[in-house]
């Protein structure tokens, strides 16, 4: 069975309608989806995601906004950067300190989190680590996939820079997935690369 890790976007969890729409669209063709709740602090964020990377050795990470900025710093692996937001730090300096609510239940059960500036320091610091070591292998493993209508997050650049335009590709959409985008531009590069 070959084995996607979805890594969530901001305020989100494992529990996204984005994972249950890939676990519902890929099952029958032989492939989990594994969709953990990445831990609020990137402090902890990385560290985590690296030794679910480690112990489960996804055929391929499909990410989204926040969890695609994480992915992108995977190296080594076949991914798929939905809306990366490489500018979470600054995001979230403009966009309200104080208590936010998770979008999706969480496993832990908590139901808001704190934006402070420890946060936003703490994105800032792993934002740095952002296109390290990218090299022509690396650039043959990541794939970007950027909606035409996304007015919240543009890091078209950053990604072009970085990864050159081969696996870049506009879709119609906005910053937040639906099962439209998924199934006309996500799912058919998921196939792809997993060879289904």
């Amino acid at each position: 069975m070959k084995t996607i890790l979805y890594l969530h976007g901001f305020a989100g969890s494992g529990a996204s309608g984005t994972a249950t729409s890939l676990r519902n669209a890929l099952y029958e063709q032989g492939v989990q989806v594994l969709a953990p709740d990445i831990p609020v602090m990137p402090a902890e964020a990385i560290p985590f995601l690296q030794q679910q990377v480690a112990e489960l050795q996804p055929d391929l990470i499909v990410a989204t906004s926040m969890g695609a900025m994480y992915a992108e710093q995977l190296r080594g692996h076949l991914r798929i950067l939905v809306n990366p937001s490489f500018c979470m730090a600054r995001l979230l300096t403009f966009g309200g300190m104080g208590r936010k609510p998770f979008r999706n239940p969480r496993q832990d059960g908590e139901k808001d989190f704190k934006v402070d500036k420890e946060l936003i320091a703490q994105f800032r610091e792993v934002e740095k680590h952002s296109f390290e070591g990218i090299n022509a292998d690396e650039r043959e493993l990541v794939y970007g996939l950027f909606g035409n209508h996304d007015r919240r997050v543009n890091c078209q650049p950053q990604f072009k820079k970085a990864y050159g335009s081969n696996h870049f590709a506009l879709f119609e959409g906005d910053h937040y997935l639906n099962d439209a985008v998924l199934k006309k531009t996500v799912l058919p590069l998921v196939r792809q690369l997993l060879q289904l």
